[in-house]
């Protein structure tokens, strides 16, 4: 058994000496809340006659307490593709209940928003906090006090850590992720691409673009381009929250109804009645925290989950921050190359070995926690291996080498020897860039700069050819506090033809970036934000900012200490962003996970 690597035992050591007192604290609730709800027959008999009225052929033993009783949280809806396949879940769910003596029902529904339908558009300003949102109906569904343990279905961009939060606050039931799986591959991405860009410029129609996107997107299942969702699947694989091998197995299709038979089996056998209890609250640790980090660098994962990563963590009463992140990517090699990062997509990449090649490469080099405790196996072993059949057997097999080094690759043999993300700090804060997905010639920008407080006036500035020139786009006031700091993808066509035509071009913003964001340098979710004073809020039109992902570096010549911050803009009304106006007053630093729901919770 390999060593584990000095740099990631020195992280995961300082991890949980400085999460020592709130880790503790979640730990003693979680055994206060067990001891209190550990079973649900001491409900008044009213209370109980309510939750199971409606369970058909299941109540005597909901009643009884025959069998477990699996509560599902579900995010179904049939806008988001990747959660589609989810509304017939439910029915299949609990029939495997009942083939091992156990029942299902369905806790509550959470909001599942997608941000490629959003993005760019107002309710966009809407996305970040319904990560709270989730996490709170998670919350309510689960008061019901009537489960032994969770099916979570989610995938997508904050659904997954909202769910999680939200489970982690029931940490004494244990709980499984029960992805559905990518769709097919559509066009080649690059083409894809190119379209976007030729319609930046306005050498493609509208009706091109359409019929381009539909190609990409269009089918059941999560988006096949390795963004946030992609990446959510790989940290719970990272985590030991799924079935082995369960993120990437097409939907609708014998293996993924299989494992999501065998999720629905392995929640009835590890329940608090059994001799294999695993409550969630053990299995999120502050390892396997670390584990997600480093899944999230070796594989130049989304840039979102430097924002989720802390989140989650906060809601098990563990304490991580970007440091820590950049200490353990200056250690952890970058195996992958997935769009946007490389060319082929999901499919691609678990057809090469996927995650089950990561992990096990991860941990035979000491990158990543073995022992931790999973919901599917001994420990993270489990999960270096590839599901699929024997006759009609569910069996995990071993993956010898990677079927595409152009792909994946061997630690031995990365493509970068850092992780994918780099900590980039100076006197215009601490931001995050995403180093994989950029070309080296392009890690260090130098250049005036350009400042904006909307992304539109971005477009129109390029529209107008005022951006042909060696440039530094500044957006600001788009953090947290601002206006829910929103996705900023819309700027990735238009910033990609400026570098394409041979300038020096980056990005510098307190918002987000697409997991999908590419190939242009960017500097993003800087903190402090803009607004109440932060650096971005003082710089001007023509300062010279250096933003290099070499040497962590992002600061302005420019002398900020005798200006006045420039105010934020008016908070934006209509498609309910008014509504949000709690969440955006509470919430705390992008760093800290930007949440209003947990700053105000006092964790």
């Amino acid at each position: 058994m390999s060593k584990l690597n000095p740099v990631v035992e020195r992280v995961t050591a300082r991890i949980i000496e400085k999460s020592k007192d709130s880790r503790a604290a979640y730990l003693e609730l979680m055994q206060r809340e067990s001891d209190t709800h550990r079973d649900r027959n001491v409900m008044p008999c009213s209370n109980l006659a309510h939750g199971f009225a409606a369970a058909g052929e299941d109540k005597d033993s909901i009643a009884s307490r025959r069998g477990p009783n699996i509560g599902i949280i579900s995010a179904y809806n049939d806008t988001i593709s990747a959660h589609q396949p989810y509304g017939a879940y439910p029915p299949q769910m609990k029939i495997y209940a009942r083939e091992v003596g156990a029942t299902a029902q369905v806790a509550g529904a959470t909001p599942a928003m997608c941000d490629g339908v959003t993005q760019g558009q107002d309710g966009m300003e809407l996305s970040l906090f319904s990560r709270d949102v989730i996490a709170l109906a998670t919350a309510v569904g689960l008061s019901h006090a009537m489960y032994d343990s969770v099916a979570l279905l989610g995938i997508c961009d904050k659904i997954v850590p909202g769910l999680l939060i939200g489970a982690l606050r029931f940490g004494y039931l244990p709980g499984i992720f029960v992805p559905s799986g990518p769709m097919p591959s559509g066009i080649a991405n690059k083409e894809k691409q190119k379209v976007r860009q030729l319609y930046a410029e306005g050498k493609a129609t509208r009706a091109q673009l359409l019929e381009s996107e539909s190609k990409s997107y269009h089918s059941a299942g999560t988006c096949t381009f390795y963004g946030t969702a992609n990446s959510n699947q790989m940290m719970m694989e990272l985590m030991g929250l799924h079935m082995p091998g369960a993120a990437f197995v097409p939907p609708d299709t014998p293996l993924r109804k299989a494992l999501t038979r065998g999720a629905v089996h392995q929640l009835a056998r590890i329940t608090r009645d059994s001799e294999d209890y695993r409550p969630l609250a053990q299995c999120v640790d502050e390892k396997a925290i670390v584990n997600a980090v480093a899944g999230l660098l070796a594989t130049g994962g989304s840039t979102n989950h430097a924002i989720h990563i802390p989140a989650m963590a906060r809601a098990a009463g563990i304490k991580i921050d970007w440091s820590d992140i950049a200490e353990l990517s200056s250690v952890t090699p970058l195996l992958c190359r997935v769009y946007p990062n490389g060319s082929g997509d999901v499919n691609h990449f678990h057809a090469a070995g996927g995650i089950g090649f990561v992990i096990g490469e991860l941990l035979d080099n000491g990158l990543a926690h073995r022992d931790i405790m999973t919901v599917g196996g001994q420990d993270l072993s489990s999960y270096a291996q590839e599901p699929g059949f024997d006759g009609d057997n569910l069996i995990w097999r071993d993956i010898p080498e990677s079927g595409d080094t152009e792909m994946v690759r061997p630690v031995g043999k990365p493509f970068q020897e850092t992780g994918g993300m780099r900590l980039v700090e100076g006197n215009l804060g601490r931001a995050c860039f995403k180093t994989s997905a950029v070309d080296a010639e392009r890690l260090t920008i130098e250049a005036p700069c350009r400042v904006f407080e909307h992304q539109e006036e971005v477009s129109k500035a390029f529209s107008a050819g005022e951006l042909d020139k060696d440039v530094i786009v500044v957006v600001r006031h788009q953090g947290p506090r601002a206006n829910g700091m929103p996705e900023l993808h819309k700027l990735t066509p238009p910033l990609g033809v400026l570098q394409d035509r041979g300038y020096k071009v980056a990005l510098v913003t307190d918002g987000r970036m697409s997991g999908a964001s590419g190939k242009v340098p960017a500097a993003i979710h800087c903190t402090p934000e803009a607004l109440g004073g932060g650096p971005l809020s003082l710089v001007r039109d023509g300062d010279i900012i250096r933003l290099c992902g070499k040497t962590g570096t992002l600061e302005t010549t420019a002398d900020l200490s005798a200006r006045e911050p420039v105010p934020a803009p008016a908070p934006q009304q209509g498609m309910a962003r008014e509504l949000f106006g709690m969440f955006r007053a509470n919430a705390d630093s992008a760093e800290l996970g930007g949440s209003a729901m947990l700053a105000m919770g006092g964790l």
